[in-house]
């Protein structure tokens, strides 16, 4: 005999009461799946807090992503006529004293082409990005294509708002710090908050998109910073203000003495 809550349902629905069931037990299971996914989340997210280092008062540190655009970074530190000093600039966005437990902090970067013109070029790229990685940077790079004389291409922002989202899920940052200005992120940004983080763009004003701008949850000016980084020689000024790379020129970035 019919439940009444199944004779109600097959008088207004014309369902059958075994049909009614075979689309209960569907809804249960995935009411259980989504019961364990949720468990899941939770377990990680318990674990997650447990290892958050705190202040001398008890107070949680945020966990930091940073994601750096290093072509856009380096266009940026160009025009303020400095040397780009990293470990100053990683101190600056997450060090010790900014309250923050830094995650990781991983730089992209385009190599030059992969070909005997280049060669020269590449093995002090290569040698510079070694350098990042021996003082405690993740590197991500992309091998370049020639384009105008004197000039390669490695676009890298495809890899960089892939591994945001990725690195996102599964890091669990509290903040993403996208060290860039590039106007192409503003939707990555968006993305980001969509899922709980606090998104963060560090730039200078004349490299900063407006879309990024009002995409992020704040900006974090990089001029003041950039003023304490030591002036570019004259060998190391560029000849160019194009984020791509020319032929025969110093490595534009050192290591800090």
């Amino acid at each position: 005999m019919s439940s009444p809550f199944f004779s109600v349902y097959d008088a207004i629905g014309h369902v059958t009461e075994a049909e009614a069931k075979k689309t209960s037990r569907s809804y249960e299971k995935v009411a259980r799946a989504v019961i364990a996914w949720l468990k899941e989340k939770y377990s990680k997210l318990s674990e997650h807090m447990k290892g958050r280092k705190q202040d001398s008062k008890g107070h949680q540190y945020s966990r930091v992503l940073i994601l750096v655009d290093e072509s856009n970074v380096a266009s940026s530190v160009r025009t303020a006529g400095r040397g780009l000093d990293w470990l100053k600039l990683r101190e600056f966005l997450a060090g010790p004293n900014t309250g923050r437990e830094l995650i990781e902090m991983v730089v992209y970067a385009g190599l030059p082409p992969a070909i005997p013109a280049w060669q020269e070029e590449r093995d002090k790229k290569n040698k510079f990005m070694h350098w990042l990685r021996s003082n405690g940077f993740m590197v991500v790079t992309k091998d370049g294509a020639p384009a105008e004389e004197g000039h390669y291409k490695a676009n890298v922002d495809v890899m960089m708002a892939i591994d945001a989202l990725e690195l996102s899920v599964e890091m669990l940052p509290d903040v993403v710090i996208l060290v860039t200005g590039d106007a192409d992120f503003a939707y990555l940004a968006i993305k980001l908050r969509r899922r709980g983080i606090r998104v963060e763009v560090a730039s200078v004003a004349a490299n900063l998109g407006n879309t990024l701008r009002s995409a992020a949850n704040a900006v974090i000016d990089l001029a003041p910073l950039f003023r304490t980084f030591e002036m570019m020689t004259v060998q190391d000024s560029p000849a160019s203000a194009s984020p791509q790379p020319q032929r025969k020129r110093r490595l534009r970035f050192r290591p800090p003495l």
